[in-house]
Formats: C-alpha cells, structure tokens, sequence
C-alpha cells in the first residue's frame, strides 16, 4: 500500500501535470537534457516571463533542477533539466486521483484531435512518413495484455529516437538542414466501457 511519500510524490506529479505548458517544458527539458527559460519559450513558442512562471512552479514541486548559470549579455541564463518524466508509467498513473486521470486524459485527447485536425488540413498527412491507421478487433485478457506491452514498447522507442536525435543535434553531432515537428498518438480502447472481463 501506498506510504506517504508516495502521497507527496503523486500530489507533486497531479500538479505538475495540471497545467498543459508544465508538461510541454518537462518534455522538452527531457529531450533536450537542459535548456534555459528562454529556450524553452522559443522552443515552445511562448512568452519567456510564462515559461519562467511554470519553471519556477516546476522547481519548488522539485520536478526541476538547477545545473548550471551562464552570463548572457549582462544577465545569468538559469539552465535546468528534469527529475521526474513527463511520461508516467502505468503504477505512477495508476495512484493518480481518478478524476484528475479523467481530466488529464480528455485534454490530451482534446490536443491530439485539434492537432492532427490541423495537420490534415495543412498537408501534415501527405509525405510518405505520415501514418494513420485503425484496427477494430476483440481480444481476450491475454490479448489485452499482449497489446498493452507492444504499445509500451512502441512508445517507449519513439521516446528513445525522439531523445537520442536532440542529444546529437546539441553536440553537433548531426547536421540536418532542418527539423521537423513530428507527434505520435498511440491510442488502445475499450468500446464498451460497461463490459469488463
């Protein structure tokens, strides 16, 4: 059962997590390994004194820490990187507040159809890379399993490829003409919410 720490650390992660912009720079800072506010406001595409903000409330939540200050033209630039992950995994999730669960997930299922809404407008659909595809099937609590893991493991290797080719771009390790701005939906659903098994 759980103990208090695990209390505050669920308390620290629902609040971190409950704002959208808190998420996006704890997924930055993971995949860039640090980054200053102003960074993240460019990355993100925000207002520096707003990414500050949620820097801030991310470092008193102890989300984020402090590496290193760098002179930047009569200024200190703060560089932070992250000490929890963005992406729970199932336990983590698991000891959330079910409506927070609830609440969380329909944003983010708000932002992923807004997103790929635009994005088919917009051409994101039409290279070769694009992928979009919908399998309707039954499963018994094995399969279920099975399918669950796969999707770990798939999710888990975006991640990975998504890290590693931040890591190289701020080493100057690859030199690409440019990036682009890719997202991964992965999406496994019961249809009848009343049939358990």
């Amino acid at each position: 059962m759980p103990g208090p720490s695990h209390r505050f650390i669920d308390e620290r992660l629902a609040k971190a997590l409950s704002h959208r912009l808190r998420v996006q720079i704890l997924r930055r800072l993971e995949e860039a390994g640090e980054a200053s506010p102003k960074e993240l406001a460019q990355a993100l595409g925000e207002p520096v004194g707003n990414i500050s903000y949620h820097v801030c409330i991310l470092r008193e939540l102890d989300c984020v820490e402090l590496v290193r200050t760098e002179p930047r033209r009569g200024a200190l630039a703060h560089f932070y990187r992250p000490k929890v992950s963005p992406w729970l995994d199932d336990e983590q999730w698991a000891r959330l507040p079910a409506g927070f669960r609830r609440e969380m997930l329909s944003r983010t299922l708000a932002e992923i159809v807004e997103q790929a809404a635009t994005a088919s407008r917009e051409g994101g659909f039409d290279g070769p890379e694009a992928y979009a595809s919908r399998v309707v099937f039954t499963l018994d609590p094995e399969g279920l399993t099975q399918i669950t893991a796969l999707l770990d493991e798939t999710l888990e290797a975006v991640r990975s490829i998504a890290a590693e080719g931040a890591r190289g771009r701020a080493k100057g390790g690859r030199h690409t003409s440019k990036t682009i701005a890719t997202e991964v939906a992965v999406m496994h659903f019961r249809h009848d919410s009343n049939q358990r098994t």
